[in-house]
């Protein structure tokens, strides 16, 4: 079940223009087991099968797959254990998202949809190298305790969820933002939303919207 998301997963994030080539990872999270399902090192997305899947303890040890684990292997575990509630990691390399990376700026919610599904700003984690406990670190520190998306300074993108389609809405929503937040500032002055405004918004999007 868990390796036949990811490798869904994978074609999804290729196919939705959040990522090129080999880049950006994905896993997931069993809560019944704790194992916790990656994508494999520099594969393509179109053509990894289950087989390549890799499955691991919290602590890093490789229970099944022949593969290579993602190169940011400890970034993914590191945000398991800091947030329990995650069960799904997305990182992507989007267009948008990477310009407010290299500038190492937050993106604010500056729409509606943001509110809701990002909350409060998107922050920026320290530029620290790929693959490295210290770039892992960074990104947990970004995220904090509340938050479900980061940027990676010069870097990328990461989008947290209690499932993968909660994480892939974070990542699609972060990237709309990062276009619009773009644009717009070429355009004119950003009118922001107010703190109150965003916080009921957020509120209601995960305790109130939709069916019971």
């Amino acid at each position: 079940m868990y390796k036949k998301l990811i490798v869904d997963s994978g074609r999804r994030m290729l196919n939705s223009g959040l990522t090129v080539e080999t880049w950006g990872n994905i896993s997931a999270r069993d809560k019944g087991t704790g194992l916790i399902y990656l994508t494999p090192s520099a594969m393509s997305y179109d053509i990894i099968c289950e087989d390549d899947i890799i499955a691991a303890k919290p602590d890093g040890t490789i229970m099944e797959g022949r593969r290579k684990p993602t190169v940011e292997f400890e970034l993914h575990l590191a945000v398991y254990r800091a947030r329990s509630e995650i069960n799904a990691v997305v990182h992507t390399h989007p267009v948008y998202s990477q310009i407010f990376g290299v500038l190492r700026e937050p993106i604010p919610a500056i729409i509606d949809e943001a509110a809701q599904i990002l909350g409060a700003e998107v922050r920026c984690a320290r530029y620290e190298l790929p693959g490295t406990k210290e770039l892992a670190a960074a990104c947990v520190e970004a995220l904090g305790k509340n938050a479900y998306a980061c940027l990676l300074a010069n870097h990328g993108a990461v989008s947290i969820g209690a499932d993968m389609d909660a994480a892939f809405r974070v990542a699609k929503v972060l990237e709309m933002t990062a276009q619009i937040y773009a644009q717009a500032r070429m355009i004119g002055e950003v009118k922001l939303l107010k703190k109150e405004h965003i916080d009921y918004m957020h509120d209601f999007a995960y305790h109130h919207y939709g069916q019971k």
